[in-house]
């Protein structure tokens, strides 16, 4: 049983674990690591999921990003411990997050992924909407938590600065 709070300082060593252990090595290197750097995530929609052992088995976290003058959340990543796998616990992450990010009155949410995974929360590829290289426009995926929130929204990602 796991229990979803808020990602605190003190656990920042386990989460990074966490994300080695899921991710190949390298995982820095990615565009979508460029958009974070150097820019704090949005610490209300950092979450962890621990057991009842206060063992983090579950980590997702979110950006602010800009594509234009609009701003949006860059989801990601979100990890599981492999011994957790396949429970629901990412989803639970997930669902946790967008309902928070709503109720914060974000308006749209972008990350890269596999639609297949993703396509059960609302997320859909999206055109005109350009990931910085090498980022296969395939996997760029986005979701509205506002009717409308990505209606004329084109261009390059970019950090919030």
């Amino acid at each position: 049983m796991y229990s979803l709070s808020q990602e605190r300082p003190d656990d920042l060593w386990e989460v990074e674990a966490l994300y080695d252990l899921c991710f190949a090595p390298g995982r820095t290197l990615l565009s979508s690591y460029r958009l974070r750097d150097g820019v704090p995530p949005v610490a209300e929609l950092c979450r962890v999921a621990k057991d009842e052992a206060g063992v983090i088995g579950g980590v997702i976290r979110y950006w602010p990003i800009r594509i234009g003058a609009a701003q949006a959340l860059l989801l990601g990543p979100v990890a599981v411990h492999p011994t957790a796998q396949g429970e629901g616990l990412g989803a639970a992450l997930i669902r946790d997050t967008l309902e928070r990010a709503r109720d914060l009155e974000w308006g749209r949410v972008l990350l890269v992924g596999d639609e297949p995974y993703y396509r059960r929360f609302g997320f859909a590829k999206i055109e005109d909407v350009e990931m910085p290289p090498p980022t296969n426009p395939e996997r760029v995926l986005a979701l509205e938590l506002r009717p409308g929130a990505w209606s004329g929204v084109t261009g390059t990602v970019t950090r919030k600065t």
